[in-house]
């Protein structure tokens, strides 16, 4: 009970950006669908365009919805000089709005085309312009429907919101996914439960619109708007409460490592004086899109990623190289400045459990080809779609029986329940000791260094009091303490949380 009222307290900040986002996004849907409706009630081929498209876009995946708007408005930003922000609410809300047009746009022209003809036919009698008719006749009568459909649309709305967070926009999401990453199930309970209550909340208050219309009781209308009002309000409290200090965003991928080094720099950033927000869950490509568009000030990430999925390159040089041509293309291509290395690298590692690699006589990648068409491979959700698994079956000729990709941690579940027989574990991750893994060498050289650096975005390129707080870093984590950091949060008996484990990891290296 104790875990769940801590989670708790990570709500208020995120309910405002969720409540922010899902709100414009219902509005926006409004503004666009009762336009729409009107024109398709009148002409019945416009309907079958309009009400088609928007049952086109309910098919689609949201998280694909979110991940399409990415290039769209990272090519239109292009084309008209740059100011278009490609990631966080603004692909958020063009995407929600679009999931919130079909039910609101779907009962208005059902009501407007299922009013009864004599009313019509009455109201154009008595010498009504199309403007008078919609607006004294039409409207009022559809407004119960109308209403039905925007409840629908707002629990849709809200709902859907939550994966916003993979392109980083706030939302009670981070929650579930930093749980789902963590194996917090209090954290994912009190998103889940937070965005479950919002959704409830508001469908109630816009009821309450509904029956008044309907019942004709303006009273009860405008009682419902103002508690409405009133808890709008009160949800964005905590965005104007905020410090006066000077603001910066930590971004994280959604594993283990990245929570708690997130959370370390943001110590840092703290203690010199500035406000610290988090985006987390976000992927490779998109935290450093984020980074060098401003989105975010500064994350970790990993030298091999950047040149072998970034840079696209396939030859494999010394770790040195490797920063070194990070670092330049980096400054040159992004403005982004790679402040240093953090001291460890998280490198791809293939791994097996140890009694099955000892019965079967594996210790190399190598010795895998003889009998990976009979190993299952579980991998994380990037990895088979990387270059650098490319690389490896490039090199090795590497076919298994079969592929499933899972979130890290299920991954390393999978490997333990049987499964699976194979995965790419990250070498600075705890749990390969403590799951007695055995980790195959690579001979051939196919997999990338992978050292651990921290990248700031153009804006602190020249900011000496920022770098200034986060050059301590550099250097001081070896990788003995990032596994026993990682597995504070992984380990399933007496888990920690990202917090605690970055202060712990604080403490053991000096800081």
């Amino acid at each position: 009970m104790s875990g769940f009222l801590d989670a708790m307290q990570r709500v208020p900040p995120l309910l405002a950006q969720h409540l922010l986002l899902a709100f414009s996004a219902l509005l926006l849907g409004i503004v666009i669908s009762l336009p729409m409706a009107i024109v398709s009630a009148r002409r019945p081929h416009v309907a079958r365009v309009t009400l088609g498209f928007a049952s086109l876009i309910q098919t689609i995946p949201t998280l694909a919805l979110l991940a399409l708007f990415y290039p769209l408005l990272l090519s239109l930003s292009t084309l008209v000089g740059g100011g278009i922000p490609a990631l966080g609410f603004v692909p958020s809300l063009l995407a929600l709005t679009l999931y919130a047009l079909l039910p609101i746009l779907r009962n208005a022209v059902t009501g407007l085309t299922g009013l009864d003809p004599a009313i019509i036919e009455a109201a154009d009698g008595v010498g009504m312009t199309a403007w008078q008719k919609l607006r004294l006749v039409e409207a009022p009568l559809v407004a119960p429907v109308v209403m039905a459909g925007i409840r629908t649309a707002a629990v849709w709305t809200i709902g859907a919101a939550t994966l916003s967070t993979t392109v980083g926009q706030p939302s009670l999401g981070d929650m579930i996914f930093a749980g789902l990453q963590t194996q917090n199930w209090a954290l994912v309970l009190a998103g889940c439960f937070s965005a479950a209550a919002l959704a409830l909340a508001v469908d109630a208050l816009l009821g309450l619109v509904e029956h008044g219309i309907a019942a004709r009781r303006r009273g009860r209308v405008l009682g419902a708007v103002a508690v409405l009002a009133v808890g709008v309000a009160l949800a964005f409290a905590p965005m104007w409460m905020q410090g006066g200090g000077k603001r910066v965003v930590i971004g994280a991928k959604s594993f283990s490592e990245q929570y708690i080094l997130s959370r370390v720099i943001g110590h840092r950033l703290e203690a010199a004086g500035y406000q610290v927000e988090y985006r987390e869950g976000l992927g490779s490509g998109v935290a450093l899109n984020a980074l060098s568009s401003g989105t975010i000030d500064v994350y970790v990430d990993y030298t091999g990623t950047i040149w072998a999925d970034t840079m696209k390159r396939s030859d494999v040089p010394s770790r040195d190289a490797i920063l070194a041509g990070v670092r330049d293309w980096a400054k040159k291509t992004r403005g982004v400045t790679v402040l240093g290395k953090l001291g460890f690298e998280n490198a791809y590692a293939f791994a097996m459990r140890g009694d099955d690699a000892a019965r079967r006589g594996v210790k190399t990648i190598a010795d895998l080809v003889p009998i990976a068409h009979g190993l299952r491979l579980a991998t994380d959700i990037e990895f088979l779609d990387r270059p650098e698994w490319a690389a490896v079956k490039r090199a090795y000729g590497l076919e298994f029986g079969s592929a499933h990709p899972y979130q890290p941690t299920f991954m390393y579940r999978a490997l333990e329940s049987g499964a699976a027989d194979v995965i790419p574990a990250f070498s600075s991750d705890g749990r390969i000791a403590a799951d007695r893994l055995t980790v195959l060498s690579d001979p051939k050289g196919a997999i990338p260094g992978y050292d651990a650096i921290l990248l700031l975005s153009p804006a602190h390129a020249h900011d000496a009091r920022f770098q200034a707080a986060l050059r301590p870093l550099i250097g001081r984590v070896p990788v003995a303490a990032m596994r026993q950091a990682n597995y504070l949060v992984d380990r399933d008996a007496d888990k920690q949380s990202p917090e605690v484990a970055a202060r712990w990891l604080e403490k053991r290296v000096g800081l």
